[in-house]
């Protein structure tokens, strides 16, 4: 029986390649080091899996910073901007796509369908090359050490579906058009791969779980029909994931040519398997993803092997390939350096490496090679997590179920309180803010470890907290900024640091997933009942007030931010666990308005990360995680100011849902995706509070000057503009740049002002 893996996580199980990156990046190493912690990373994932018995190993997963830039790099579709000359992609180039540069901004990142990783928007002109042969060097490199592997590529039509035309491209031509310029390169790697001796390819397509037109799916039938002929004498593997195949995409894709396997997620694809049961083509191989790529429980054994014997039955031992759902880079590299974690909930969890073991002893069990012992300790370990009493909290259930039948919204509209709330806060025209945190330093970070680690008093750690929170608070009031924040020193993550002090969450040491290239985070685990045992953020929010007379903005991330960047329990619904958070945000909230915190920010960065890529799915999840936010604050006064940010969105299509959320602030991503959201309010939708456009991609090199910040501004004047706000936090940035960039920034401000008044002024004479 063969087993197969789809990908694996990159960044290593001490961040290896994350640190690597960095000091590339900040010139304390060279290509060659970093290229060498690279291969030693490659070459142990190739090795555990050929030593656990996966028959089907992939290569071309592992990624400088993001598998769709290497595609933009192969397939040589580099935007003028960055200078390329045409010869083989170099790091130059490809770091410059991904980061920018002095003189160009990088390229607009996106979020990987329904996950929290970001991938790198392709933008897509009508000329392509053969630019890196990164796929077939790693292939050859995995053969030096024995290792037959499964090259990954990322399909043609994904691809396209995933890119955007290019400046200077028409916005309404339709990227399909381009399969025939692209196709001929991907025979070239085909052909290259063969030539190394690949025997199976993947070709990665999960645009085929979203909802299609018979035109693009038309285009799935175009590209591997052109694609036949150079896939002669190769297994060719099609894999989908994260959602269920439609039934019409289910025919089409099956009836691919030139295709040898198809793959599937059954995790989150449930009704795939009836389909399956409808009908499946004879002699296909069917790689069944059984053992779940997104989350990090253990694998039920039991209930899984079911589901692979009734497989069976229809296709065949022979053709049945047991997988995981998807790639392993949304889970944590490997369970076993987690040393603190509580031993009952470290039993209930499988991080890649474990799901390597699973998936190896799933396939071995189908042939009838059963590991008992395995079996028995994965039984033990689910009748644990059913029974433990530390998951149940019948108070807090009640609580969230007595939401479900009311509505929670403020007693007022957002134009009545807005005007409330400047009658008591006295904003300027167009006032000033930031995100939320400022850069943390290495010295900040030893400080947070040591109190940790018991190395230092709870005192000294609150002295050295206050003296930060005092050096942002006073920067702040230098630059003129409106509504201070207090910089966030006490926090490692927007959503750990709430995590801890929640019931119902566990927490890990190593347990790092990439975000986006070399940015890790470290997602809380929940899995019992959600509730708040004391306040959270009041103490640091009200010692900062205490240290200016401008108000303090305070500080909180949102109940559907906080699951969405969680590994969520799987034994109840998600909006069960969403509404139990936002009932301890809700507590949060109002703990702080009695404090007499006036402004106060509950971020839902992540809101659209959970949103089904059906849009049948879609407005029930929409319904529940909008609620779940209006819970949080329905409860504070007109003149308590409550802000919102969201991050990295497709506005357009779920616009009415952020309005529906009736913060009375709302800052969205701006700057990095071409001002898109210009062009939703251009198009009409109405809002009564601010919309606030974020004006400084704080992830770019490039600081934009107060012209620049003005313009960009000048044209959202219309749609209600009230703040300026950059599009992002200051945390990963340096100190000395962030002054320079709000310094900037509030003299955009000015200018603004000026030219409403002088505009003002000429109205009236």
């Amino acid at each position: 029986m063969a087993s197969h893996v789809a990908g694996y996580p990159r960044m290593g199980p001490r961040r290896e390649l994350k640190f690597a990156l960095e000091s590339f990046w900040d010139g304390k190493s060279s290509a060659e080091d970093l290229q060498k912690v690279a291969a030693g990373l490659m070459s142990s994932i190739w090795k555990q899996m050929a030593d656990t018995g996966i028959k089907y190993i992939p290569s071309n997963t592992f990624s400088y910073f993001d598998q769709v830039l290497d595609t933009t790099a192969m397939l040589g579709a580099v935007p003028p901007r960055y200078g390329w000359d045409g010869s083989e992609i170099g790091f130059d180039v490809y770091f410059s796509m991904a980061r920018g540069n002095a003189s160009v901004p990088a390229m607009e990142m996106a979020k990987w369908f329904d996950t929290n990783y970001h991938y790198i928007v392709p933008e897509l002109g009508v000329n392509f090359s053969y630019a890196s042969h990164k796929a077939v060097a790693e292939h050859k490199e995995a053969k030096k050490l024995g290792v037959d592997t499964v090259p990954v590529l990322i399909g043609p039509v994904s691809y396209l579906l995933l890119s955007k035309p290019a400046k200077g491209v028409e916005k309404t031509f339709s990227l399909l058009f381009l399969l025939k310029k692209i196709l001929p390169i991907y025979r070239e790697v085909v052909s290259e791969l063969k030539a190394a001796g690949a025997s199976w390819i993947q070709f990665d397509e999960p645009a085929l779980v979203t909802d299609l037109d018979s035109h693009e799916l038309q285009a799935f039938t175009e590209a591997y029909s052109e694609l036949e002929s150079c896939l002669s004498g190769l297994n060719v593997v099609v894999e989908t994931y994260f959602a269920d195949v439609p039934a019409e995409a289910y025919k089409v894709l099956t009836s691919l040519k030139g295709v040898a396997g198809f793959g599937f997620d059954l995790v989150r694809g449930t009704k795939t398997l009836d389909l399956i049961k409808g009908g499946f083509p004879t002699g296909k191989y069917l790689f069944a993803g059984v053992v779940d790529g997104k989350n990090i429980w253990a694998n039920d054994l039991a209930g899984s092997l079911v589901t692979l014997h009734a497989l069976e039955s229809i296709v065949g031992k022979d053709k049945l390939v047991v997988s995981t759902s998807c790639s392993l880079l949304h889970t944590p590299v490997d369970l076993v350096y987690e040393t603190k974690l509580d031993k009952e909930i470290k039993s209930w969890l499988a991080f890649a490496a474990q799901k390597v073991v699973e998936v190896n002893a799933l396939a071995k069990a189908v042939a009838g090679e059963t590991d008992e012992a395995f079996f028995s300790a994965n039984a033990a370990a689910q009748a644990s997590r059913k029974s433990s009493p530390r998951v149940t909290n019948e108070a807090v259930q009640k609580a969230a179920a007595a939401l479900r039948g009311s509505d929670h919204r403020r007693a007022t509209t957002v134009s009545a309180r807005l005007d409330a709330q400047q009658k008591k806060l006295n904003f300027p025209v167009i006032p000033t803010t930031t995100i939320g945190s400022f850069p943390q330093t290495e010295e900040l970070r030893r400080v947070r470890r040591e109190y940790e680690d018991k190395k230092i008093s709870e005192e000294q750690y609150v002295k050295a907290i206050k003296d930060e929170i005092n050096k942002v608070v006073k920067l702040q009031e230098e630059l003129d900024i409106d509504v201070l924040v207090h910089g966030e020193p006490e926090r490692n993550d927007i959503v750990e640091y709430f995590g801890e002090q929640l019931s119902g969450f566990a927490f890990t040491v190593n347990g790092w997933v990439q975000s986006y290239g070399n940015h890790c985070v470290k997602p809380p685990i929940i899995y019992g009942d959600v509730n708040r045992p004391r306040p959270m953020t009041v103490f640091w929010s009200t010692t900062a007030q205490s240290m200016t007379t401008r108000p303090m903005k305070g500080m909180l991330t949102g109940p559907v931010t906080i699951l969405n960047r969680s590994f969520v329990r799987n034994d109840q619904p998600r909006f069960e666990t969403c509404y139990q958070i936002a009932l301890a945000i809700k507590d949060e909230v109002e703990d702080l308005e009695k404090a007499g915190i006036n402004v106060i920010q509950i971020d839902e960065a992540a809101l659209r990360e959970g949103l089904p890529l059906r849009k049948s799915e879609q407005s029930l999840y929409l319904d529940w995680a909008v609620h779940s936010f209006r819970i949080t604050n329905c409860g504070v006064r007109d003149t308590t100011q409550i802000h919102t940010h969201m991050r990295y969105y497709c506005f357009r299509d779920i616009i009415p849902s952020f309005i529906d959320m009736d913060a009375d602030v709302i800052t969205m991503e701006n700057s990095r995706s071409d001002e898109k959201l210009l062009s939703v309010f251009r198009e009409g939708v109405e809002f009564g509070g601010g919309i606030v456009p974020g004006v400084y991609e704080t992830h770019s090199l490039i600081i934009p000057s107060a012209e620049e910040i003005a313009d960009r501004t000048t044209k959202m004047l219309a749609s209600n503009i009230l703040w300026l706000n950059p599009d992002f936090v200051l945390k990963t940035r340096k100190h000395t740049g962030v002054k320079l960039a709000l310094k900037i920034f509030d003299a955009a401000a000015e200018l603004l002002r000026t030219q409403l008044a002088h505009a003002k002024k000429e109205k009236f004479e």
